[in-house]
């Protein structure tokens, strides 16, 4: 006789599905499986930036400024002819999409990606300090360069470029200031989550377009598309504000962002598959542990440490 259907599902379907609670680490029907591939993603995408010599990391660095230059580009040119910040963030996603894109990449994008490959203890953490140092110089070297480029070549926005700069001076550093930054922190590390979900093109663009909207249009304050704004009203040599006003409204941008980008993103994405954090950690890559003496290829070294 046939199994007794109860409410369209067979008595031996019902008891061979996983019990409540079950284990997802033995049991993939009750894993968050697009978690977990993004997480794997994400590790392997960190071990590579990581681990990146300091040309390329700088390459990297520098055309990420660059690319969201031409963010910059298109949210004054769009803002000088209709005065809607609105408008200006909506065009500003085109820098955004080129970072997506072009494979560049900004400071604070390092807050998800290596941060999860060090915490899955696939790389060092002085790996990630030298990343996010080096990452940051380089973009705002390429965003000053790219804005001087853009101020020289449109003196017709030298009134836009003060205005949009000295809002973020004007914000001070006070509970507003923090929880902007908190905010740009947490929106461009959801829009990095987001981009490892999957490997489309629209997985890509269209984070790129959100986020960069919400971080434009919405003025949240965000430490490298401030200082462009900033570099472009310091161009053109009237800004109410100097490069110290810059650093001090930069630093305690970047401040927020990371509190916002680690705390309210990064930590709670990994909690979602503890599990999987933990067969991470139980397998560190070579090098990370310390005292950790093994060899690229696996082998230990010989007795005399020459490994021959």
């Amino acid at each position: 006789m046939a199994d007794r259907a109860d409410g369209g599902r067979t008595q031996s379907q019902n008891e061979s599905r996983p019990g409540v609670g079950s284990d997802p680490r033995r049991s993939a029907a009750v894993a968050e499986r697009e978690v977990e591939e993004t997480f794997l993603r994400t590790v392997d995408e960190g071990r590579r930036r990581i681990s990146r010599g300091w040309a390329p990391l700088l390459a990297t660095g520098l055309v990420g400024g660059i690319d969201v230059g031409t963010g910059v580009l298109a949210l004054l040119l769009v803002e000088h002819d209709t005065n809607s910040k609105l408008l200006g963030g909506l065009a500003f996603s085109v820098g955004f999409i080129a970072l997506a894109l072009a494979r560049s990449e900004l400071f604070t994008e390092d807050f998800l990606v290596p941060v999860s490959t060090v915490i899955a203890r696939q790389a060092r953490f002085r790996m990630l300090l030298r990343l996010w140092a080096g990452t940051l110089v380089a973009n705002l070297a390429g965003g000053w360069i790219f804005t001087w480029l853009i101020m020289r070549g449109y003196p017709q926005f030298d009134s836009t470029a003060i205005s949009s700069g000295s809002y973020y001076v004007q914000l001070g550093f006070g509970l507003r200031s923090m929880s902007l930054a908190v905010l740009g922190g947490a929106v461009i590390t959801l829009m990095t989550w987001m981009q490892h979900s999957g490997p489309s093109m629209a997985a890509r663009i269209i984070p790129a377009i959100t986020a960069a909207f919400l971080l434009a249009g919405g003025q949240l304050d965000h430490a490298i598309v401030n200082s462009l704004l900033m570099f472009a009203a310091l161009h053109t040599g009237h800004a109410p504000f100097g490069y110290l006003d810059w650093a001090k409204t930069a630093g305690w941008a970047a401040l927020g962002n990371l509190v916002g980008g680690v705390g309210l993103v990064t930590v709670l994405r990994l909690l979602q598959v503890p599990h999987k954090v933990k067969q991470e950690r139980e397998n560190p890559a070579l090098g990370v542990p310390i005292g950790d003496d093994r060899r690229v290829d696996g082998d230990a070294p010989d007795d005399d440490g020459s490994g021959v």
